[in-house]
């Protein structure tokens, strides 16, 4: 099985695995919805990656969006995916940072039955 972002599939087995007609994905191709893979003869090659992309497209087209209007929400949920990775990263490198100083906290206490001294008067 090819990988997810291999280049392998003509344009008629694509279409058939998206559901659409080859001419749909010459149209998705000039909006700029799709950017298939070329052979060095200019053949298109799509991959798995395309062809959920496409399937999406399908879907999208099919809840009554136009092609502008599919290829706005595809720049959108693109820009949320980078988002949520951003904040991935974030969050984890703040965690990593609370986890430091509460270390350092953690060498700079000392037990209690280390560091508390009783007082007694001295006896005359």
């Amino acid at each position: 099985m090819p990988e997810f972002h291999q280049a392998v599939y003509v344009i008629s087995v694509a279409a058939e695995l998206a559901g659409v007609h080859p001419q749909t994905l010459r149209i998705y191709e000039r909006k700029g919805l799709v950017d298939p893979g070329r052979t060095r003869g200019g053949s298109r090659r799509y991959s798995e990656a395309d062809i959920a992309l496409l399937r999406r497209i399908q879907e999208l087209t099919n809840d009554g969006l136009n092609l502008a209007g599919v290829k706005r929400v595809l720049e959108l949920e693109d820009r949320v995916a980078e988002l949520e990775e951003r904040n991935r990263q974030l969050s984890a490198e703040i965690a990593e940072r609370v986890d430091e100083v509460h270390r350092q906290y953690r060498r700079d206490l000392v037990p209690l039955h280390q560091a508390v001294v009783r007082y007694e008067r001295p006896r005359r």
